[in-house]
């Protein structure tokens, strides 16, 4: 089958032939009809202690058509239905201890995308017939391959544990900024505003939810106050994922506030410890979501409650998806970029 490659830092993607999929016996196969482009998957084919080894089929947000079976599926699924995944494998019987964890941080998972199970930027993908999921008749395959950044999103407000009522302060309006967004507005926040440097990101933030957008390029606190008549948030959700931010997560949050930390940063960062201990400032790392966050996402979708079809501003093929992929390393306009194999 066709798909992206990735070799080594530093050089670009190349498309070719990789060998198709064959379904475990509680796996499907995939034709992929979309698959997002996620700045995890530029961060990891950096210079980096992250980087991911050659050979490596990236893309882990995808949705597409049920082509083949496993043995042991039992009527669960069919040929022909429309699906989005978890972007991981895990058997079905987990290990020893492990049975009240949530699958991420199982020993046995397989990640899809990330070196492991090749990836969703190829024509099919196999996935876990566990972590499958429908997509209702009303929702698109490009809708359905925003489902896992949209998750990831949702889960981080709700690790924020807020309150109704809250004052929220988003650093950074990418797709899981914006995400974060939009489901702090739907659980009952005050005000969520956003924090971004670009023009176009701070108007698509208005566009899913945010009441106010802040220049980060300015003094922020300022700005937030005069938005919300609040001198500091009550949340601050870190969303970038860059050396730096999660000190300035800290030093905007209120005393007793709460700080998420979902922007994905794979250098070594300093902070002052004093600073949130001073403040008593609870501090939430996240990683990734929960399978019944799929499912609310694709109630919202289902239910025409989250309108986000607009955040997907590029589409392209095969040919040239190399070329898509590395203009995201110096975003201008792009939100989420879609690969579109056929």
């Amino acid at each position: 089958m066709k798909a992206a490659i990735f070799h080594e830092a530093g050089k670009p993607l190349t498309i070719g032939e990789v060998a198709s999929p064959d379904p475990g016996p509680h796996e499907l196969v995939l034709k992929v009809h979309a698959c997002g482009i996620c700045g995890s998957d530029l961060h990891c084919t950096e210079h980096g202690p992250f980087v991911l080894p050659g050979n490596t089929v990236m893309g882990h947000e995808f949705s597409g058509e049920v082509v083949g079976l496993g043995t042991q599926i039992a009527g669960r699924f069919a040929e022909g239905d429309r699906v989005t995944a978890l972007p991981i494998i895990v058997p079905p019987i987990p290990p020893a201890g492990q049975e009240d964890i949530e699958p991420w941080l199982r020993s046995d998972v397989q990640t899809i995308g990330l070196g492991v199970v090749p990836g969703a930027y190829a024509e099919y993908v196999r996935v876990g017939v566990s972590q499958t999921k429908k997509l209702p008749e009303a929702v698109s395959y490009e809708m359905g391959a925003l489902v896992e950044p949209l998750a990831v999103g949702l889960h981080a407000v709700n690790r924020a544990e807020m309150r109704s009522g809250d004052n929220v302060l988003v650093l950074g309006a990418g797709p899981i900024g914006l995400a974060s967004i939009a489901f702090a507005q739907r659980m009952g926040a005050a005000n969520v505003i956003v924090s971004e440097m670009t023009d176009q990101r701070r108007a698509l933030a208005e566009s899913v939810g945010a009441t106010g957008t802040i220049d980060a390029k300015g003094n922020v606190l300022e700005q937030f106050a005069e938005l919300t008549g609040a001198m500091m948030p009550d949340v601050v959700i870190e969303a970038v994922g860059i050396p730096g931010m999660i000190q300035q997560a800290i030093d905007f949050v209120k005393p007793k506030g709460r700080v998420v930390v979902v922007g994905v940063c794979q250098q070594q960062d300093q902070m002052m410890p004093m600073m949130a201990i001073m403040k008593e400032v609870g501090v939430q790392f996240v990683l990734g979501y929960e399978p019944r966050d799929w499912d609310t996402v694709l109630s919202f979708m289902a239910g025409d409650r989250l309108k986000v079809d607009h955040l997907v501003t590029h589409r392209v093929g095969f040919e040239a998806f190399p070329d898509a992929f590395e203009a995201l390393r110096t975003p201008s306009d792009q939100c989420k970029v879609m690969l579109k194999p056929e």
